[in-house]
């Protein structure tokens, strides 16, 4: 009976044991048939860069390391133009036993954003000056222009630049900027670098300017050195120096000519016996110095032409790359102007003069007064000028023609026929023709290559007018 009684209490633990060893065998049945899904690259959690290509890793399902037949299916969209978490849920299923796998893909902004800087990054700059930004632009693939988040740091030696986006990417670049000035002073010569001067007379300084692109003025800091002696005909030269605050220094040289006077009566024969020198007043016109220019080129003559402030600057540049000569005529040719002082003759100079040396580089020292050195017409405005510039101009470094030939077509005639032969008839071989022409006159460019013909064909020579040409200069009435 006790025998019965010990059987009967041990049971419900064999039960139990019996149902747990089942529930066991039935998990570990379960566990070892379960299909084992594997994905290419791993299971763990995969990040993708924003706006990039995604493709979905394929998988495949395996059963006691065998392969499985049939397709491990995916469930789940990543958008890569969207920042976020997203999860994708591998399935497969065999009709008895399936298995599902939930992979975690995470978008995220890894790229550090551009910042471009404006100008150049190695800047060199006076010592003590403040760099003056130059510019810079930041663009984030994520928060696109993000220009106003640049932070700006300004040092010694360099200008750092950074920038964060919003996931955190940070960005520095850096501009150098090199504190040393290598630049030296520029000196301006008022009046030119070669002045002439008439002997027996006093020379006096025409000026000068010094400037620093660090030190500002320095024209009170120039040394000038060397003497002209006007007692003696010769050239001189004096040098003009100075140095900035690095130790940079330029020299500039001026060339003083001390000559005998040239007289203001009429000298009739200029230049070299038998030479034509065709000049044109007035110019350049759009319409007829380009047919001068033309004929003249045809028959590789060489001429001069006195400017004004007309027409296009590509003529003036044709004229002194083709080898003709530039000469200076009035940037007005307005009477009252040009003639109503000395400093106002100057000032009208001066604008031509700008101008030929904008177009070619060249400063320019031949002139030829409106109307000519014997004209009346200024003793309206300025009694007694022409007196005096004649003698000025020489001074400061000019030679100014006038002419022994007129072609007679600022008035005379409109006939190209009666134009030409004004022309021909008057050259001589004894004495230069230096003839005055017009190249804004229709007449002039039709009467231009019957001229050259004629004196090509007898056997002239053809010339352009310099600084040490011999002048034609006429009687001064004024």
């Amino acid at each position: 009976m006790r025998k019965l009684k010990v059987h009967l209490k041990k049971k419900p633990a064999i039960i139990l044991a019996t149902v747990l060893g089942c529930v066991l065998l039935c998990l570990l049945t379960i566990y070892l048939f379960t299909p084992k899904i594997k994905i290419d690259g791993g299971n763990d959690v995969e990040t993708v860069e924003y706006m990039s290509e995604y493709q979905v890793s394929p998988a495949e399902a395996y059963r006691f390391g065998q392969k499985l037949k049939g397709e491990v299916t995916v469930q789940g969209t990543v958008d890569t133009k969207t920042l976020g978490t997203y999860y994708l849920i591998y399935h497969y299923g065999d009709g008895i036993f399936e298995s599902k796998v939930t992979k975690k893909v995470v978008v995220k902004d890894t790229t550090e954003p551009v910042i471009t800087l404006t100008g150049n990054s190695d800047v060199t700059m006076c010592p003590n000056a403040q760099y003056e930004e130059e510019g810079y632009q930041a663009f984030d693939n994520y928060d696109g222009d993000i220009t106003a988040n640049v932070e700006v740091i300004k040092e010694t030696d360099k200008v750092i630049y950074k920038v964060k986006d919003s996931s955190g990417n940070e960005t520095i670049v850096e501009r150098k900027t090199n504190r040393k000035d290598e630049t030296p002073p520029t000196i301006t010569l008022t009046g030119g670098y070669t002045v002439y001067t008439t002997i027996n007379t006093s020379y006096d300084e025409l000026g000068y300017t010094a400037t620093d692109d660090c030190d500002g003025d320095l024209t009170s800091q120039v040394v000038i050195t060397g003497n002209v002696d006007t007692t003696k005909l010769g050239t001189y030269q004096k040098t003009y120096t100075v140095k900035d605050s690095a130790g940079n220094e330029t020299t500039v040289t001026r060339t003083v000519v001390v000559r005998n006077q040239t007289s203001s009566t009429s000298s009739y024969c200029g230049g070299e016996p038998g030479v034509i020198y065709l000049t044109f007043d007035d110019g350049p016109n759009a319409y007829y110095t380009p047919v001068i220019l033309d004929v003249l080129k045809k028959y590789n003559v060489k001429a001069t032409f006195f400017v004004t402030m007309a027409g296009p600057d590509s003529l003036i540049k044709r004229e002194y790359e083709e080898g003709h000569a530039i000469g200076l005529h009035t940037a007005t040719h307005q009477y009252p102007i040009v003639y109503g002082s000395v400093d106002s003759y100057f000032n009208d100079l001066n604008q031509v003069s700008d101008r030929v040396y904008r177009i070619t580089g060249m400063r320019s020292n031949i002139i030829r007064f409106p109307g000519g050195s014997s004209n009346t017409v200024s003793k309206k405005y300025s009694p007694g000028i022409m007196s005096t510039l004649v003698t000025e101009v020489q001074n400061r470094g000019y030679q100014y023609f006038d002419w022994n030939i007129s072609s007679g077509d600022a008035g005379e005639t409109t006939d190209p026929r009666v134009e030409a032969n004004n022309v021909i008839k008057n050259l001589s071989r004894k004495c230069g023709n230096i003839i005055l022409m017009h190249d804004i006159k229709k007449h002039t460019a039709q009467a231009i290559e019957t001229i050259v013909k004629y004196g090509v064909e007898n056997g002239y020579k053809f010339d352009v007018l310099t600084v040490n040409t011999k002048p034609v200069h006429q009687r001064v009435n004024n």
